[in-house]
């Protein structure tokens, strides 16, 4: 892949404040400069960068409706009022209802969860769900991850005599559903200080709040943020600010003393005994806790999440397993479609965006081959599985680095049933008859308002270094950024000048990936390096001419006591 390199040089002033950190810090200026990228410039935004403090999570009733919530929520135990906790069948709905169930279950039995089938019942509240919750007589509905443009399903439970509260971090529309307590920090007139929680944040949020104004203490939350953590990584939000202190903590939660439901997935997916990291949620936990709800139904993995006994726990795990089986097949077969369709359009490359649509893709997937397809052409990509019975396409949206899709899906909205989602990350239904021109407006407005950059393979580099900069105390310093995620990705760097040592070789079952080991001009290290994908270097690299490389820098997991380079880019010296 031709992968654009972008660099800024920090300038003289820049290049002095960083010094004049990392002195204080007692770190590199290189390392100081990767905090100033990261907006951090005194020591001690720095300490609260490397130590995450529960003690600094904030005020939970500085967030809109936080004190009306929490007294709805006490009236309806008081009363003995049936309860029932209610989200959406993704990773984010999933984690956040077995969050608070779980620990309201400690305190209160009238209570149950209610997952909405994706198939039956579509994505937030449905009017299935609402007349379930009336016939079992509930009172209280607390949604999370989803409910604020429900505006019609909230009016339907009040004649039902159900009150609302929502959970929501999802971006609202102006007007705003008629429920008791609407918690988002999203919203318009919103006094809290961070605005980046996910659906799972904000009911932890919503649980601090109501341990604080209950007495209860705050220890009785920890064993919850293995749910925040999961929910962080895979809902792809911010890991700077609170959700930093909450995943941080989560993960240490996740691998010291997690949960049962928990515990029964890290065994499914081989990762016991190992130290579980974000990018092990996002490849491996999450995408079998996303499983049921994408191939099944979502109820069956707050079931396990919520369950007390490892082995019913590590049975449903193994059946939840299965499920991620099926959807990894049914993903490499419509990606594969998807990918067939792009190539026949001639005038793909000229388009601004990608708009895909079959009558036979399964709509728990269609989110997966968007991203999919968004990583392949570098293009914001809507893909839609269509429904000819009930005449409606259902569909998912994913964007580029930078770009702002759900502004783009919105400029639509009078060609849509319903939307609604993050910047990089939309949910969509409409009629199949509109499809035609949602995907004319659609790619017109992403022409008109994306950056040409922003549809190019890139590679953002953090500082130019040399070899000898890499030494043990910099590898641990690094090591101390984590966790990574959106605005604090795992640094980056580029060292020019580099050659073959003479050992280098290609490697993998189809000769496709490059071991080397390397030497620069300026130093006598050889450093250790492996560039997946990347084996048509080879020649070049043997040539014992000189190139440039872009890598992280990580354990070499055969040797725990070394370092080693995940190369992402090779480029010879001339270009």
């Amino acid at each position: 892949m031709n992968f654009k390199w972008n660099y800024e040089q920090p300038t003289p002033e820049r290049e002095q404040q960083a010094k004049e950190l990392a002195d204080k810090i007692g770190m590199s200026p290189i390392m100081a400069e990767l905090l100033f990228q990261r907006g951090i410039r005194t020591e001690s935004a720095a300490k609260r960068f490397f130590r995450p403090m529960l003690s600094e999570l904030i005020d939970p009733f500085l967030m809109n409706d936080m004190d009306v919530a929490v007294d709805r929520l006490n009236d309806a135990m008081g009363r003995k009022e049936r309860i029932m906790v209610y989200g959406d069948y993704d990773v984010d709905g999933c984690t956040a209802v077995a969050l608070v169930f779980k620990f309201l279950q400690q305190f209160y039995s009238n209570i149950e969860y209610y997952i909405p089938d994706r198939y039956e019942e579509g994505y937030g509240i449905s009017k299935k769900g609402l007349d379930y919750a009336a016939s079992h007589n509930v009172k209280l509905i607390i949604v999370l991850d989803c409910g604020i443009k429900a505006v019609d399903e909230i009016a339907y439970a009040k004649s039902l005599g159900i009150d609302f509260i929502v959970c929501d971090h999802h971006v609202p529309d102006d007007e705003l559903p008629n429920a008791v307590a609407i918690l988002n920090p999203k919203r318009k007139d919103s006094t809290y200080p961070f605005k980046e929680l996910c659906g799972c944040g904000v009911g932890f949020k919503f649980m601090q709040a109501f341990a604080k104004n209950n007495g209860i203490p705050f220890s009785q939350l920890i064993p919850l943020l293995d749910f925040c953590a999961v929910s962080i990584a895979a809902d792809i939000v911010s890991i700077m600010g609170e959700n930093r202190i909450l995943a941080f903590h989560g993960l240490k939660q996740l691998n010291q003393n997690p949960s049962i439901g928990m515990k029964a997935i890290i065994e499914t997916c081989g990762l016991t005994g190992r130290e579980i990291t974000m990018n092990d949620i996002i490849f491996r936990i999450g995408p079998r806790i996303n499983a049921s709800g994408r191939v099944q139904n979502g109820t069956e993995t707050v079931d396990l999440l919520v369950e007390k006994d490892i082995k019913k726990a590590v049975a449903l795990a193994m059946h939840i397993n299965e499920y991620n089986d099926q959807r990894r097949d049914i993903d490499k077969q419509m990606t594969e479609e998807a990918n067939q369709i792009v190539e026949r359009l001639e005038s793909q490359e000229h388009q601004p965006a990608i708009v895909l649509y079959d009558d036979s893709w399964k709509k728990g997937v269609v989110g997966i081959v968007a991203s999919r397809m968004t990583e392949m052409y570098f293009r914001p990509t809507v893909v839609l599985s269509c429904n000819r019975e009930k005449g409606l396409a259902t569909g998912s949206a994913r964007s580029v680095s930078g770009y702002d899709i759900y502004d783009a899906i919105k400029s639509c909205r009078d060609l849509l049933e319903n939307f609604g989602g993050h910047p990089y990350a939309v949910g969509l239904t409409l009629k199949i008859e509109n499809i035609p021109e949602f995907k004319q407006r659609f790619q017109q407005y992403v022409e008109e308002n994306i950056h040409i950059e922003q549809t190019e393979a890139s590679l953002d580099i953090e500082a130019v270094i040399d070899f000898k900069d890499i030494t043990k105390k910099m590898h641990n310093d690094l090591k101390r950024f984590a966790p990574h995620g959106p605005d604090n990705p795992k640094p980056m760097f580029c060292t020019k000048g580099v050659y073959d040592y003479g050992t280098s070789k290609v490697v993998g079952k189809q000769q496709e990936h490059i071991k080397l080991e390397l030497v620069d001009s300026r130093s006598s290290n050889v450093m250790n390096g492996i560039a997946f994908g990347q084996s048509e270097a080879a020649r070049y690299i043997k040539s014992k001419r000189s190139f440039n490389i872009v890598y992280t820098i990580e354990d070499n997991i055969y040797k725990r006591s070394e370092v080693q380079l995940q190369i992402e880019d090779i480029k010879p010296m001339e270009i």
